[in-house]
């Protein structure tokens, strides 16, 4: 008798042990950089009394379907205020969005939303996504100040990741000014040619970022003229200058 009980409760345990991993919050991260984010404004120093996102931006994580910028996480409830002074963007009618991903993981679809109203959709159909991912989004012909909601649908959890993102439409194209007009170069004499210099060693930390280079935590690296200390261990890849990823880089 002892015997027939346990096995049913063996079994119990095992669909309870199933369904608690599926409900697992995701071990992705990630966060739109350019246009930043406000998340990214507040681990860039640019809006001040943020809170605990200034050190984990890329960890605003929260059920499908929210349409908040916190993701319904009372700890990252400072990016839901819409009295702080969050900058806005200046950005044309196409935008291109770039998220930096700390952590990557399989992906169902990536929407973006203006007032409620979604505006763009990309189906990545499960796939696992680069550590950098771009989106040309068109704003649908809106002028004047708007804020965007990015969402990161995780595949196979019910979570997403959110980023909110303020811009200001009009006069310019995709956030990027125009270049102004230069004369035609006047001929110059043929340069001398010179001796192809030898062949340096691969990039070694410290000195200035350079992507495919493996930097540890403390490191430090110039960038743009700045300083820079390596916040999480990670191998450099285009897209991850440390203006653009305060999760990984301290500006020192």
């Amino acid at each position: 008798m002892r015997r027939k009980i346990a096995l049913p409760l063996l079994a119990l345990v095992a669909v309870c042990a199933s369904l608690t991993v599926a409900a697992a919050p995701a071990s992705a991260h990630g966060y739109v950089s350019s246009p930043p984010s406000r998340q990214a404004m507040c681990a860039q120093g640019r809006v001040a009394d943020c809170g605990e996102i200034v050190y984990e931006p890329q960890s605003v994580e929260g059920p499908k379907g929210l349409r908040s910028c916190s993701g319904g996480n009372s700890r990252f409830a400072q990016l839901d205020d819409p009295n702080k002074a969050w900058p806005a963007t200046s950005v044309g009618n196409s935008v291109t969005f770039n998220w930096v991903l700390t952590a990557r993981h399989a992906t169902s679809t990536w929407e973006y939303f203006i007032g409620g109203s979604r505006i763009a959709s990309f189906d990545d159909g499960g796939r696992q996504p680069n550590a950098t991912v771009s989106h040309a989004v068109s704003l649908g012909g809106r002028t004047g100040r708007q804020m965007i909601l990015a969402v990161w649908n995780i595949a196979d959890t019910p979570n997403a990741f959110y980023s909110c993102i303020d811009v200001q439409i009009g006069g310019g194209g995709g956030g990027n000014p125009a270049p102004t007009p230069t004369a035609a170069p006047t001929p110059s004499p043929r340069p001398t040619p010179t001796a192809t210099p030898a062949p340096t060693s691969a990039p070694q930390p410290g000195g200035t970022w350079a992507a495919g280079t493996a930097y540890k935590v403390g490191d430090k690296v110039t960038y743009g003229g700045a300083t820079y200390q390596c916040r999480q261990a990670h191998t450099a890849l285009a897209g991850w200058e440390p203006p653009n990823t305060p999760a990984l880089w301290l500006k020192v």
